[in-house]
Order: C-alpha cells, then structure tokens, then sequence
C-alpha cells in the first residue's frame, strides 16, 4: 500500500490526537498511577470488585463463566455479572506480570482514551469533514460527566470504544457492506459490557424511527449476517446468563431515575459520584437547545436531537420529579421499564446516551461554523463559537480523581494455607458484601486459593429476582449489624447452634476478624459465637 501526502498527514494527525487523548486520561487517573499498591479510588465503591474479576480471568480459566471462589457453596454466575470479560481475558497477561490493580487502572485509563479516539475516527470518517469538531466532539463523549462519574467504578461504562465501531459498520452496511464485521464487534461487545450495548441500541432505534429511510434492505441483510456470526459466540453465555446455576429473572432498582434537575444541578440530585447520569450545566444545555433549532433542518441533527430528548425523558423515570417535587406526571418509563432487559436496567443511565449525541452534535456545529466563518469577514464566528464552547464546557472540564489508601493485606491471607484446610471455606468478619469489598481483595492476594462465604455479586435473592449479595444467614446479617452500628447484639444458645448450622453450611475451614473499626465489639460477638479466637499474622481466627 502506497501512502499519500495526505495520507501520511491524517496518520500523523490521528497520532496527535490519540496522544492528546491519552494524556488527558492519565492526567485524571494520575494519582491513581502514582501508588498502586495502596491508592484506591475515593468514590471506587467496586474497585476490589473488578479487581478481583481481573484476578480470576487471569488465575482461574475455568471459573470465568462460573466460579464457587465466592458465595460458597453456591456460588457466583459471572455471565450474570459486570465481569469485563472482554478486557480481562485479553489483558490476563498484564494481570499476571503486573497485578489486578495495574490492570483496573490500564481498563480505566486506555478505555478512556480508546473510547475519546473511536468517537473521534467515527465522527471524522463519517459525520463532519472538521478536523478540529470531531477532536471536541470525541473528547466530549468521554470526558463529559456522566462518563467520568462512571469512570469511579464502572470500566464497562468507561469502556465504550466499540459502541462508535458498530456505528461505523452499520452507516457502512447501508451502503452495501457485510455484516460479518458487525457480527464479530457485537459478540466482543456482548463481554464487555451489555447494559451500554442496550442503551446504544435503544439510541439507535429511536435514531432510525425519526429517520426512517435508514431502514434499508441492505441494513437488515447486514443485520441478519451479523447476528448468523454473533450467536454461535454468545450462545451458551447467555444461556448460562439467564438459565445456568445462580441466574436470576430480572433485577428490580427501583424508582433509579433522575430528577429534571439534575441536568443542570451537579450533586445534589443524583444517587451517588457513581451514576451522576445526566449533568451537563445550564451553558452547555442552552448551548446544545441552540444548537438543535439551528442545525434542524438538516435531517441528521434533527434526528439527533430528537434521540437525545428521547433518551432523556426515559431517563426520568415513571414520573416527573423536578428538583425534589413529585409532580406525579406518568413518564414512558413506567411502560419501558416493564419491557424483557428492560427490567433490569437502572433507569437514570438512559441518559448517558446522549453524551455521543451532543458530541455529534458539537462537532457538527463546529463544522458548519468554520465553514461559514471562511466566509465571513465582519463578524469574528470562530472566535465567537469557541468562545461559546469554552464558556459550556469549561466549568465541566473533569478534574483527577482523588484516591485514598487501602490498608495492607493482613498476612494471615498469604500464609492461609498454614491453618486451613484446602478447599474448606474462608468467613471473613464481617462477611463480604457490597457493603464490605475488602475480603475479595484480601482473596486475591491469597492468590485465589480459598473459596469465601457469602461475597459481592449479583445473584438470586429469596424471590428469584437479583440482588446484590448473598441471601444472608442468620449468622452472617447478626455480624453485618454489628459491624455497622458498633453495638454488641444479645447472643445466647438459640444464637450459637444457629452459627454452628451456618459453619457447616458454608463448609467453613476458619472465621477471619481482620482489622475493623468496630473490632473489639465483633471480636466479643465472635467469641461468643465460636468461643475463644487466637491473634495470628495480622487477624483474629477461628478454625474449625
């Protein structure tokens, strides 16, 4: 292949900026860089959980659709989890020679940065002809704020890069090409994340409803093609997804939806700094109304900003809420969300679909301003629309994220073997949960060798529907209470034989208090349970 002029000019431009994107992505993962060993992200509430995912694609090839290494005996349906494995099992090697957390902050970082430049190639090879409205407009879809909120905990939300090159195939099935591509991109998509490919999907459906000429035979040939390549790879996933062992029917999240407020208002009406879902500001969100009416004509932007409204007003829930007050104004949602996939989806995300959106959109108003300001020679148009788009985006410009330090590793979990039998169960104090991550990090580093009680998953709760963790024991739910309130429950007989019961169900080789804010109340609450511990290597233990 003989390389242009031109050519080598885009390969070079392109070159710049993936860099400029990756250094923006390293600037805010920085401190997390700086110590891996202890850093941990501030608002990382799933850092342990997604380390340990890495950790046992790397480790433990056959537990990677389903593993008994937590929830014991029962255990965990990873398919029934956000388990990435289309980014830990590629990455196993880098797990292996550098560790999970190296991992966890190469996902965070190069998915930030491979998300900014797939955007970046999709709007500049297939939407605008600006150079300079594709670099915001990429930059945009994975900077903006919903995507940096997620960017706490969610690797399967911050890495979108594929999302953009399923876009490219189908603009280019419409115009003849295979499907085979697009096959092979939404089976990979499928083991990244399938929550986003659903919400993508939705976009695009409501994309090609407004433009209903995009609805061409050659699109649903391709489609046909691509799902003939896609199903053979996905088939018995996602069967052991929703029929294998530890599968569940739907996962309800309530009323997850966000105020009308909270695209406008930055915390104070979002659940928590991880599904900060729809913020934007008051200057972009005028700015992007602006743009809307002013690009309507062209069809494209019409349908974009259609989509965009669309999405939002999903996103609201089953009624409208505005900044606090329940106007009860029934809203789409409360039919959608009672849809299959649906169910389970948390409704505030819906949203998110229109950061690419406004990227698009962004890029196109950049693109028809320079072109009318080549023109122009009283009015400054470009000084003005960039200023126009600093006063929008400055204030939402992602600052790095802060981390704190995760304690060490006590030694007992890497000298486990010393006291436990192999393959007996360990039962951490208190038990591992969505409340208490650490233990599977302590797991990890105890080179995934012992099976832990009860974990932080998704599984099936009581009624078949998922929640998140174990169903909890007697046992397990008396220490959960203790460790959060710091009070010493009233224990007995009845409270002892119960204990023995739940030891014998998790096939428990030992209890672990390991350091704990409250641990001289669950050391008194062990001991009466399992009577007299001994301190070993960093922990209080119980062997059975």
């Amino acid at each position: 292949m003989v390389l242009t002029r031109g050519t080598k000019r885009t390969a070079r431009t392109d070159a710049l900026v993936a860099g400029g994107y990756v250094l923006a992505a390293l600037l805010l993962y920085c401190l997390l860089w700086t110590d891996l060993r202890h850093a941990y992200l501030r608002n990382g509430y799933d850092q342990n959980l997604f380390e340990w995912f890495f950790a046992v694609a790397a480790k433990s090839p056959r537990d990677v659709l389903f593993s008994t290494l937590q929830n014991s005996p029962a255990g965990v349906n990873m398919m029934a989890n956000t388990s990435v494995l289309g980014l830990g099992i590629p990455l196993a090697p880098v797990t292996w020679l550098f560790g999970p957390t190296f991992t966890w902050a190469l996902v965070l970082t190069g998915g930030t940065a491979g998300s900014a430049f797939a955007w970046y190639w999709l709007i500049s090879r297939h939407i605008t002809t600006s150079r300079a409205g594709a670099v915001i407009g990429g930059a945009f879809c994975a900077f903006a704020p919903p995507m940096v909120s997620h960017g706490w905990s969610h690797p399967n939300f911050v890495s979108l890069f594929v999302l953009p090159l399923i876009i490219a195939q189908l603009i280019r099935i419409r115009h003849g090409g295979s499907g085979i591509v697009l096959g092979f991109l939404l089976a990979y998509q499928v083991f990244l994340g399938e929550e986003p490919l659903l919400i993508a999907g939705t976009a695009l459906l409501v994309y090609g409803l407004v433009r209903r000429e995009v609805f061409t035979r050659e699109l649903f040939r391709g489609l046909g093609v691509a799902a003939l390549v896609a199903l053979p790879l996905v088939a018995y996933p996602l069967w052991m997804q929703f029929f294998g062992p530890q599968s569940y029917s739907r996962m309800e999240h309530g009323p997850a939806r966000n105020d009308l407020a909270a695209f406008v208002v930055p915390d104070e009406f979002t659940a928590n700094p991880t599904e900060v879902n729809a913020y934007l500001g008051w200057p972009l969100v005028i700015l992007v109304v602006v743009l809307g009416i002013w690009l309507w004509r062209v069809a494209a932007a019409r349908a974009l900003t259609i989509t965009a409204a669309v999405l939002a007003v999903l996103s609201l829930g089953w009624e409208l809420t505005v900044a606090g007050v329940h106007t009860w104004i029934p809203l789409p949602w409360l039919v959608v969300s009672k849809l299959p996939l649906y169910d389970s989806v948390i409704g505030s995300r819906l949203s998110m679909a229109c950061v690419p959106v406004i990227g698009i959109l962004l890029a196109m108003g950049s693109e028809r301003i320079l072109t009318l300001a080549a023109h122009a020679t009283h009015v400054p148009l470009r000084l003005l629309w960039f200023g126009a788009l600093t006063a929008a985006l400055l204030p939402i410009v992602p600052i790095p994220k802060d981390v704190v330090t995760r304690p060490d590793t006590p030694r007992f979990f890497t000298h486990w073997q010393n006291y436990v039998t192999a393959g007996k169960t360990v039962v951490t104090v208190p038990l591992a949960s969505s409340e208490n991550s650490l233990p599977l990090h302590w797991q990890v580093d105890g080179g995934l060798r012992f099976p832990l009680a009860e974990g932080y998953f998704v599984g099936p709760g009581r009624s078949g529907r998922g929640q998140y963790g174990a169903v909890r024991t007697p046992t397990s739910a008396l220490l959960a209470n203790a460790a959060k309130t710091g009070e010493l429950p009233a224990i007995g007989p009845a409270e002892r034989d119960q204990a023995q019961r739940d030891l014998e169900f998790w096939n428990a080789g030992a209890v672990v208090l390991g350091p704990h804010e409250h641990q001289d109340v669950l050391l008194a609450a062990c001991e009466a349970l399992f009577g007299p511990g001994r301190y070993v290597e960093g922990v209080w233990l119980w062997t059975m």
